[in-house]
């Protein structure tokens, strides 16, 4: 398999595919091609799309290799099934063995293909466990081996084991007829699952030797040190002068040059006295250091040129690139091919340089005036792209995203932006609509307006999608910016994959003059808003009810709506922080809890129904009963849904999978089918979208109202408290009362980002189910004992922690429950201690 294009390695691979890239000089590939050969493999296939005549003329018919190569090309992308089956015709008539050309690895092929046949199985998939297993296909096994599940580019939510599709498989022929001619069909999103379905003899062998898909430019780091460490048992070309110390044919090296291993130096390369060479540099053909230069984990391609007194430090540098003298590139930083980096030039960390550009003499340089890459782990976290106002979120970084957003839409296209009252968002704001606007893309701007209501100005305006700005609940000082679809909502995982790429990659689009977006103020959103929302939720009975309540809008966007709809719903209202604070719209914990007590204060003196406070964008609400007392989250989503289950029996509500159990007996007790889903809002909704559901809500102040719209909204849940209040005619209290109490406990452990995928195999393997315990992935590891106590064990998507949640018969029980579990996550047996590499 040698058709993919390695846009994340680029610029190495902006020239050359991924599958020639040098791993120790030598192709990645030609690594492959001489494994297989050792494994009695002489007869091959090379399957080829991207630049393949680069990959033909290099290899030709295999003959230096010992072997017969031929090729069948793709004139498209067909998936990596479609791909095999193009070249069906020269596989149709005996076993076969499937390998991808670009991953390194010394898996023992002869070893899987009798474990293949010892199974009689249809398909053989080796799989191997990783540390960080997010962007590669989970696969579960039974005991036996057979494969029960595939999962392709899991969330952290869904990590339930560490181990991966390598994407190497041993096949019987006939599997090919379950792959259609001439179509994109992937092997692990497609026909595996298929066959797993029908109850085929499908696989797995678990390999123990190395393997690394080279797919990263830090993969490709990686795999260097780990060739060098004897990680792997691949050939190095030239000779071992001493150990750990490889030098090719003819190379020069002079006797006070400084050599400190291990590391390689190439064919016919020079290194002159002074010249230092740390661990881990490789050193392509044709290379010249000269004196007084540094390289330490610095990997460069054949006929570059290192100047003196340059200093190197795990970089990447591509062919035929002059590093002149007394420049300095730094780690992570990748130099594309014949560029020229001028004296004394700085190249910081993580800066990409593409092919044939030239960084002035003294030129300090951040990010390329073209591309670059930002080198996070993710882009997207779980309230979208957040970061320190002016330190992380920059008015500089905030036009990248937008034109980022602005790139994977049409041109012509209408975006709606809103923002909080805070000023650091409204100062944001504005770099966004410049950027969408010279991007071709047409602007609706909301200026100051609740979340729901951009959802809903999106959704009802054929707008292809929107922008938040927010500061973060409970600090002033940083600051959530939040992508919208077409629908209103939180863009979806593979969205935000999409836009992810264009962001690292810098390649946005620019409208010509005539193209330049248009930028509007719709007037009426609000209203139009709030007359939809009274249509759609049935207020019936607020007239005769007679209710007060008190509504604190803490200072948000919220306020500028509410007035509105609270004329309209006839309600007797108390207000208090109405006025919108565009300084500090969201306080921390304590001036929170202050104002909870003056809520809770002024809704027992003044005998009201209850009161209500709202986040600073009006997407989510806190509840203080009729005498006062605060409503937690989890308390308030058992109240709702007892509210609502009432006057739907037989229908069904979501709830996230961290709901307590009493959720079911508020259900059964009316007839209601409580389903638990994933905590994430995109798949709430997604759920909502396309089932029956009456009630959805998050455990932690957000609800949905399904009859209005199927994101989370607080105005839109609060008109529907108000109105199932008015006519259940029962307090709040006594509502909650008739439930039963909780007895869940949480707790957050530290994990390594390179511990998760191991900590959640762990968890999987330590499930007793001979006691009993019965195991659910809907989100995260959920472990149901016998007698209906659980655990739910879930990785944080952007911290390296990982969460419990237990319930159990009382809180001593909930207690000993997560203590047991959490000395799970965080026993790392020596055996599968993550490998600590240069």
């Amino acid at each position: 398999m040698a058709g993919g294009e390695g846009t994340r390695l680029r610029p190495l691979t902006a020239n050359l595919p991924k599958p020639l890239l040098p791993v120790v000089n030598r192709p990645i590939m030609e690594h492959v091609l001489r494994l297989l050969k050792r494994h009695g493999f002489d007869e091959t296939v090379v399957t080829v799309q991207f630049l393949a005549a680069m990959i033909r003329n290099y290899f030709g018919s295999g003959d230096e290799l010992g072997m017969h190569l031929s090729y069948a090309t793709e004139t498209t992308p067909l998936g990596t099934a479609g791909s095999v089956k193009n070249a069906e015709d020269a596989l149709r008539h005996e076993q076969f063995l499937v390998i991808s050309g670009d991953a390194l690895t010394d898996i023992d092929l002869t070893d899987l293909v009798a474990y293949h046949r010892a199974q009689g199985a249809l398909v053989t998939v080796a799989l191997k466990s990783v540390p960080d297993p997010l962007e590669f296909g989970i696969v579960i096994t039974g005991e036996d081996g057979r494969i029960s599940r595939f999962l392709e580019k899991p969330t952290w939510g869904q990590v339930f084991s560490d181990t991966v599709n390598t994407g190497i498989y041993v096949m019987e022929p006939e599997v090919l007829d379950h792959v259609p001619a001439g179509e994109a069909v992937d092997w692990s999103g497609d026909v595996f699952p298929r066959l797993v379905a029908a109850g085929a003899p499908v696989f797995g062998y678990v390999a123990a030797g190395y393997w690394e898909d080279v797919g990263t430019i830090a993969s490709f780091q990686r795999a260097q040190a780990d060739v060098l460490n004897r990680q792997v048992d691949v050939s190095i070309g030239g000779f071992e002068v001493s150990p750990g110390v490889w030098i090719g044919e003819d190379a020069d090296v002079h006797p006070d040059a400084i050599l400190k291993g291990p590391l390689v130096v190439g064919d016919y390369s020079k290194v002159e006295a002074g010249a230092e060479l740390r661990e881990f540099t490789v050193l392509g053909s044709n290379v010249v250091v000269k004196r007084g230069a540094f390289l330490h984990r610095a990997i460069v391609q054949d006929n570059a040129l290192i100047g003196p007194r340059t200093n190197l430090r795990g970089c990447v540098i591509g062919k035929s690139t002059d590093v002149l003298r007394a420049a300095r590139i730094e780690e992570g930083a990748v130099i594309g091919d014949e560029c020229v980096i001028q004296e004394e030039a700085f190249v910081s960390h993580d800066v990409k340089v593409y092919p044939f550009k030239t960084i002035e003499a003294g030129a300090v340089v951040n990010t390329s005036v073209i591309w670059e890459s930002r080198g996070q782990r993710s882009l997207f976290g779980p309230r979208g792209v957040s970061g320190l106002v002016n330190v992380e979120i920059t008015p500089e970084l905030v036009v990248r995203l937008a034109s980022a957003y602005a790139t994977t839409l049409k041109k012509g296209s209408t975006v709606t932006t809103a923002r909080d009252g805070s000023r650091a968002a409204r100062a944001l704001k504005r770099a966004v609509i410049s950027a969408l606007t010279a991007g071709a893309i047409n602007v609706r701007d909301l200026e100051v307006a609740p979340l729901p209501v951009a959802r809903f100005d999106v959704r009802t305006s054929d707008a292809a999608g929107g922008i938040m700005l927010r500061s973060k609940p409970g600090d002033a000082e940083r600051i959530d910016i939040v992508f919208l679809d077409a629908d209103g909502d939180d863009l979806s995982p593979a969205a935000q994959r999409k836009l992810d790429r264009v962001f690292t990659r810098q390649e946005f689009r620019r409208a010509f003059p005539g193209e330049i977006g248009d930028l509007r103020f719709p007037a009426r959103t609000a209203d139009v808003y709030t007359q939809d929302l009274l249509d759609r939720v049935d207020t019936s009975g607020l007239a005769e009810a007679d209710l007060k309540v008190v509504v604190d809008p803490s200072g948000g966007a919220a306020s500028l709506l509410l007035p509105t709809l609270l004329g309209r719903l006839g309600v007797d209202v108390l207000t208090v922080n109405g006025r919108l604070d565009e300084t500090y719209p969201e306080p921390g914990a304590e001036q929170e809890r202050r104002a909870l007590d003056r809520l809770g204060a002024l809704v027992a003196s003044s005998r009201a129904a209850f009161g209500v406070r709202f986040d600073h964008i009006g997407e989510r609400i806190t509840i203080v009963d009729e005498r006062g007392d605060l409503i937690s989250d989890e308390r308030a989503l058992l109240v709702m849904l007892d509210l609502v289950a009432a006057e739907n029996r037989g229908a069904q509500a979501a709830v996230p999978v961290t709901t307590t159990r009493v959720a079911d007996q508020v259900g059964d007790f009316h007839g209601l089918t409580v389903r638990r889903m994933s905590m994430s809002g995109s798949e709430l909704s997604r759920v909502v979208q396309a089932e029956p559901i009456v009630f959805a809500a998050d455990g932690r102040g957000g609800f949905v109202v399904p009859e209005f719209a199927p994101v989370i909204d607080g105005l839109a849940a609060f008109v529907r408290l108000v109105a199932l209040v008015a006519r259940t005619r029962l307090t709040l209290s006594a509502i909650d009362a008739r439930i039963p109490p909780v007895a869940m406990v949480r707790a957050s452990v530290p994990t390594p980002w390179a511990e998760k995928g191991t900590v959640m195999r762990r968890v999987v393997e330590s499930v007793d189910v001979d006691s009993g315990d019965q195991v659910d992935t809907t989100d995260g590891v959920r472990v149901v004992g016998p007698d209906g106590s659980w655990v739910l064990v879930l990785p944080d998507p952007s911290e390296a922690v990982t969460h419990l949640w237990a319930e159990a018969a009382d809180l001593g029980d909930a207690q000993q429950l997560v203590r047991r579990w959490s000395a799970v996550v965080e026993t790392v047996p020596p055996e599968q201690a993550p490998v600590t590499r240069p």
